[in-house]
C-alpha cells in the first residue's frame, strides 16, 4: 500500500530517508494529499536542486508519481542527497534524504604514544579507501589484557582527524589491548587488535634549556647544552639526544646523531662570523627496563648564537 500524506501534508516520499549502497537502484513514489487538488501530471522531481528527466517518471494513480534512478552514486555531502517532489509552480511538497555510500572498512595503522607516562595518543588510518560518503563514527576502545572492562576514548581529533587522547588512569607495567570500532549507515568494522605497554610508548617534552654559545676564540665551534627532560628526572631511563642545526639564511638542516645521553655537544667545521639555529630532541628509551626503540620527543624551539 502506498503512503498516504497525513492531513497537514500537501504530500509523502515513500522511502524516507533510505540508505542505499553504491550502485544501487530506486523507485520513490511522491503521493499527494487530497487536500491538495493536485495530480500527478501536476508533479516532477529534483535530486539535490537539479531537475530529473520525465522519462524516469511512472504515474502509479491519479495522485502519485514515480521516478526510477539507477546506478546511485555515492552522496555528494555526508549529510545525504536531497529528493524533492514538486508541484507545477516549483513549490516543493515533500523531501527526503537519500544516503548512498559504502560501510566502513577495517581501521588500519593503530600507533600510540604516551607523553610522559601520564596520558595516551592512539592515531589510525581508516582503512584502503577510506571514503565512504557517509558519516563514519571511529570509537577507540582499550582494556587491560587480562583483565578489566572495555573502556571507551573520549577525546576525539586531538592528534589529527583521526585520533584519540585518554588523559590519565593508565596502569604502567600491564600491556592494554587497543582497537577501532568504525560504524556508519551501512556497517560497521573493527580494526586488528594492538596490544601495548605504556612503557614501550613514553615520549616526552623536548629538553629544556638549550645554550649555544661560542667555543673561546675558535670561530668555526659552538658548544651546545641542555637539560633533560624534567617530567622524567624520577624515573629510571636511559635517554639519547639528536641535534640539528642550519645556518641562518637556508632552510635544510643538519643532524647530528651520535649525541648519546650526554646532555652537551660541540658543534666543528662551521662557518666562521655566521648566524646559526640549532634545536635538540630526546627519545626517553629504557624506561623501567622496556626494551623498545622509544619515541622520540619533538625538537626544542631553535636556539640562535654566531661563530
Amino acid at each position: 500500500p502506498r503512503a498516504v500524506p497525513p492531513a497537514a501534508d500537501p504530500a509523502v516520499i515513500s522511502p524516507q530517508d533510505p540508505t542505499l549502497l553504491i550502485g544501487s537502484s530506486l523507485v520513490a513514489t511522491c503521493t499527494v494529499s487530497a487536500e491538495s487538488r493536485l495530480r500527478a501530471e501536476d508533479l516532477y522531481w529534483t535530486l539535490n536542486g537539479r531537475r530529473l528527466p520525465a522519462a524516469s517518471y511512472a504515474a502509479l494513480g491519479p495522485a502519485t508519481l514515480s521516478v526510477a534512478l539507477a546506478r546511485l552514486n555515492g552522496s555528494k555531502q555526508q549529510s545525504g542527497d536531497n529528493l524533492v517532489c514538486h508541484s507545477r509552480d516549483g513549490g516543493i511538497l515533500a523531501g527526503s534524504c537519500l544516503y548512498v555510500g559504502l560501510p566502513p572498512e577495517k581501521p588500519v595503522n593503530i600507533t600510540c604514544w604516551s607523553k610522559n607516562m601520564k596520558d595516551l595518543t592512539c592515531k589510525w588510518a581508516p582503512g584502503t579507501e577510506g571514503e565512504t560518503f557517509l558519516h563514519t563514527n571511529y570509537t577507540l576502545k582499550y582494556k587491560l589484557r587480562w583483565y578489566g572492562r572495555d573502556n571507551t576514548c573520549q577525546e576525539y581529533h586531538t592528534a589529527g582527524p583521526y585520533s584519540c587522547h585518554i588523559p590519565k588512569d593508565l596502569a604502567l607495567f600491564t600491556p592494554y589491548e587497543i582497537w577501532v570500532e568504525a560504524s556508519n549507515r551501512l556497517g560497521v568494522a573493527v580494526s586488528d587488535v594492538v596490544m601495548l605497554d605504556i612503557l614501550d610508548v613514553v615520549t616526552t617534552d623536548p629538553p629544556s634549556d638549550v645554550h649555544v654559545s661560542r667555543v673561546g676564540d675558535l670561530e668555526d665551534q659552538l658548544s651546545v647544552r641542555w637539560s633533560s627532560p624534567p617530567a622524567l628526572k624520577d624515573f629510571l631511563f636511559q635517554a639519547k639526544y639528536q641535534i640539528q642545526y642550519r645556518v641562518e639564511d637556508s632552510s635544510e638542516w643538519k643532524v647530528v646523531d651520535d649525541v648519546g645521553n650526554q646532555t652537551s655537544c660541540r658543534l666543528a667545521g662551521l662557518r666562521p662570523g655566521t648566524v646559526y639555529f640549532v634545536q635538540v630532541r630526546c627519545n626517553p628509551f629504557g624506561i623501567y627496563g622496556s626494551k623498545k626503540a622509544g619515541i622520540w620527543s619533538d625538537w626544542s624551539n631553535p636556539t640562535a648564537a654566531s661563530t
